[in-house]
């Protein structure tokens, strides 16, 4: 195999077949391949694009380029949800107890931000402790006894997508459906899951800004996935604002302990935290209806069931095992925290969800770089929905920044991602379409 080679016939738009392909990611996995020939690979597939049938064969290749997952003592539907990306989307963190103390087994692979979009594994490692790369041996204990995991990919689990998705962030090729799809499912087949459902998010802070898009890619999932064996439907779901009223890492994990604690009731994210609860509970078996299973989601999350999982998994996984009771002890705080007072009166009408996602970026809670450090501290929060109705000054958001310097430019930065209008425009609805 002559990697040269095939990355030409890619950029040449001629159609890959799965022996081509199987030796390509193999040499990726070995790690054979230079950084260039991989953004070349996948630059190549962002410009030309892949078939079906390439499709298939990337995801299947990564997903054999290691260990797959074996869950055969585990008496519960092993299931799982991944969201394509967005700002403010902790929905995992919350998700994955409550379906946990509905009954289900979570084994949930997890990345870290991509682009502008934050990383579930990023909001984890805020938490003094907690080992997002454990073992076989202890991710599966963990599963199987406080119901789920939320962990990275270690090395023998799509060894070959670890690579290639680190690459992807820094070359401008996030949003390719293919890739998307294999770095997606290839770590959902390697986790031996029985059951799937997706968040694919559509608008200004989504990678699929366009509507259109974002099925396309929610069917290229389903479809790949739903003919690997694991039974999946997509949500669709807005991205035109923050679901969170934070953005960042530990900011965000204080969002999740407040949501747990029954802090969040009536939001949007509360809104989709549950419908994807009831959809994983009833893809599953373990309810009849959506009905059923919302109310069973909800009474896990106000019994307390919900945080009562979440602690015993941080605690299994190293850390602290009183943080939802003491978290300002264990969540590092910036030393700058100052407000975003609002331009003008009237009407919070629009956002650039994406520019609050580079904002964070700018504080230092994102990277530009593969191995740059994040600055866990940092962040937005208290961000007031669209559709609020504001007075010139008052608070729209809260910067949490290293220094007076950063703040005061995130601040403007956070005011300028805003319009303001004197009519009330309603806003997009937070769930918009299922496959």
């Amino acid at each position: 195999m002559i990697p040269q080679e095939i990355i030409r016939r890619k950029r040449d738009g001629e159609e890959l077949g799965p022996a081509d392909i199987n030796s390509f990611i193999a040499a990726l996995a070995a790690g054979q391949l230079s950084e260039g020939q991989i953004g070349a690979f996948a630059m190549a597939v962002w410009f030309k694009g892949m078939s079906r049938q390439e499709t298939v064969a990337l995801t299947l290749a990564m997903a054999d380029s290691g260990d797959r997952l074996l869950w055969a003592d585990i008496d519960r539907p092993i299931a799982d949800k991944h969201s394509t990306g967005g700002v403010g989307d902790n929905v995992s963190l919350m998700l994955a107890p409550i379906a946990a103390a509905c009954g289900l087994a979570v084994p949930m692979i997890s990345g870290r931000g991509l682009g502008h979009t934050g990383g579930t594994l990023d909001k984890l490692e805020s938490i003094p402790g907690y080992m997002i790369t454990p073992d076989a041996d202890l991710f599966h204990k963990v599963v199987k006894e406080a119901g789920c995991a939320i962990i990275g990919q270690t090395g023998t689990l799509a060894p070959a997508d670890g690579r290639l998705y680190a690459v992807r962030d820094v070359t401008a090729t996030v949003d390719s459906i293919p890739l998307i799809t294999a770095s997606i499912l290839s770590k959902k087949l390697a986790a031996g899951l029985e059951t799937l459902v997706l968040d694919v998010k559509v608008g200004n802070g989504a990678f699929m800004a366009d509507r259109a898009q974002a099925e396309i890619l929610a069917r290229s999932l389903v479809e790949v996935a739903n003919g690997a064996g694991v039974k999946t439907s997509a949500l669709i779901t807005d991205m035109n604002q923050p679901l969170a009223d934070s953005a960042g890492n530990a900011v965000e994990m204080r969002n999740c302990l407040d949501f747990l604690a029954g802090g969040k009731a009536d939001t949007r994210l509360a809104t989709v935290v549950l419908a994807f609860a009831a959809e994983m509970l009833v893809k599953s078996g373990i309810a009849a209806s959506s009905d059923d299973a919302d109310g069973m989601a909800r009474q896990a999350l106000s019994s307390g069931r919900a945080a009562e999982v979440f602690a015993r998994m941080v605690s299994m996984l190293g850390g602290p095992a009183d943080l939802i009771e003491n978290p300002d002890r264990y969540l590092a705080r910036a030393p700058v925290e100052k407000s975003v007072p609002a331009a003008r009166s009237g009407w919070l009408a629009a956002c650039d969800a994406r520019g609050i996602g580079v904002s964070v970026i700018d504080l230092g809670g994102g990277r530009r770089h593969p191995k740059d450090r994040i600055d866990h501290r940092v962040g937005f929060s208290e961000l007031l929905p669209l559709g609020t109705r504001v007075s010139a000054g008052d608070p729209i958001a809260l910067v949490h920044a290293a220094d007076e310097a950063a703040a005061e430019k995130a601040a403007a930065a956070l005011a300028a991602h805003y319009r303001i209008t004197e009519d009330r425009l309603e806003p997009t609805p937070v769930i918009t379409g299922l496959i």
